[in-house]
């Protein structure tokens, strides 16, 4: 049975796999059938779509084929800085709500949610602006005390954030260690260490994470 609002919106849903965004799609009709919907199954038509049409809320996956969404958002903020954004993702939320947050998105649901609290999620984000639950809320609670949450790259000395800027640059660690005058061994120690801390296994996520929280690099 269908439960109209008051209002109708136009929403942006994004997801590499048919059937997720069928699904969304279901469930926006069903809380107003009026609710415009355009799809999108990459980030180069994410951004396609933003630049030709404008949207109320974006309802994106994290992963793409072409990407991950994390690297994106600030570019979604800046095309429509109204737009409200939630994330709908597999990715684990103790690991990976404050980093979308802090890259622009306004809400987060994990894939693993039943039809009630999709509905439920979408529905705050139409009301409220936002949707968080309830263990992302807490992080929320934390973060002001601890900057961490917010930007990783707190957790790093001078010289590893020396090391990782120039990984951003798309250094070698040859060059890395002849620039700053360390052994090659010594800046694959300084790799290492960086990736415990920042929770990440490989260089593509680095540098993706780094553009993140330093937009203007």
């Amino acid at each position: 049975m269908t439960t109209s609002s008051n209002e109708s919106y136009h929403f942006l849903l994004a997801d590499d796999h048919t059937i997720v965004r069928q699904g969304i799609e279901m469930i926006l009709e069903d809380i107003n059938e009026e609710n415009q919907i355009k799809h999108a199954s990459s980030l180069q038509q994410i951004l396609q779509n933003l630049q030709a049409y404008s949207f109320d809320f974006a309802i994106l996956d994290a992963q793409m084929q072409d990407g991950n969404c994390l690297s994106i958002l600030p570019e979604i903020k800046k095309i429509q800085p109204n737009l409200k954004v939630m994330m709908f993702t597999s990715f684990e939320e103790e690991t990976y709500s404050l980093k979308f947050i802090q890259a622009g998105a306004d809400g987060f649901l994990s894939k693993l949610s039943n039809e009630w609290e999709i509905r439920k999620a979408i529905e705050s984000l139409i009301a409220n602006g936002q949707y968080f639950p309830p263990f992302t809320e807490k992080l929320l609670s934390i973060a002001p005390q601890h900057n961490d949450f917010l930007n990783p790259f707190k957790r790093l000395s001078d010289r590893e954030m020396q090391i990782v800027e120039l990984y951003a640059k798309g250094w070698g660690n040859l060059e890395i260690a002849n620039q700053l005058e360390l052994k090659q061994n010594t800046v694959s120690t300084f790799k290492k260490r960086i990736f415990d801390k920042l929770e990440i296994d490989n260089l593509v996520s680095l540098v993706e994470l780094f553009k993140i929280h330093h937009p203007n690099s």
